[in-house]
């Protein structure tokens, strides 16, 4: 179990500042402990999306490349992670709305190969890789999900800033005034 924690005015800020991994950890299907004030954030965090969180997932998903690339042979893990990351951008950026579950964006995008590769892993071990001829699949699709993703970012509907910065600040001070804490 990985437990994350962040200062409220931390995780607010890297909220502001188009970060998708704080976005995922809000709408992540897998909290253990909730508050009121968990789901008022929540819905604040819909106006902290912007058409610039693209770049954090393309981003993302050239960390991710490089880490497939660096085993040899390369494993499907980090191959279906690196989908996992462009598919959950090109979704934000057409929906503003989070989905980190790669079936469930699969279900959109319909690639026939995701659920092979999923398969393969959990019938695998955690370092299953491909076969030889396999790579220059998967990179020639890497390559063309990565030009989706840019296309969704640019053609992208959502706005340029993030339009909640001042319903975080007053979550912010009450949830500071509550915790007996001064507001900053």
């Amino acid at each position: 179990m990985d437990l994350v924690t962040h200062d409220v005015l931390k995780f607010f800020t890297m909220l502001l500042k188009r970060n998708g991994y704080v976005l995922e950890q809000l709408h992540s299907p897998l909290v253990v402990h909730t508050t009121p004030e968990y789901e008022e954030l929540k819905d604040i965090a819909v106006g902290c999306v912007t058409r610039h969180h693209s770049h954090h997932y393309l981003g993302f998903a050239a960390t991710q490349w490089e880490l497939f690339q660096k085993d040899d042979p390369p494993r499907i893990k980090p191959l279906l992670y690196a989908y996992r990351v462009i598919l959950t951008g090109i979704h934000l950026m057409r929906t503003g709305k989070v989905e980190a579950n790669l079936l469930t964006l699969n279900e959109e995008a319909r690639l026939p190969y995701i659920r092979e590769l999923v398969e393969r892993k959990v019938q695998g071990s955690e370092k299953g890789s491909l076969d030889g001829g396999e790579r220059d699949f998967y990179q020639a699709e890497y390559a063309r999900l990565l030009a989706s993703l840019e296309e969704a970012g640019s053609e992208s509907r959502l706005p340029n800033e993030p339009r909640a910065r001042d319903a975080l600040n007053d979550l912010l001070v009450r949830l500071r005034l509550h915790a007996g804490f001064s507001a900053r």
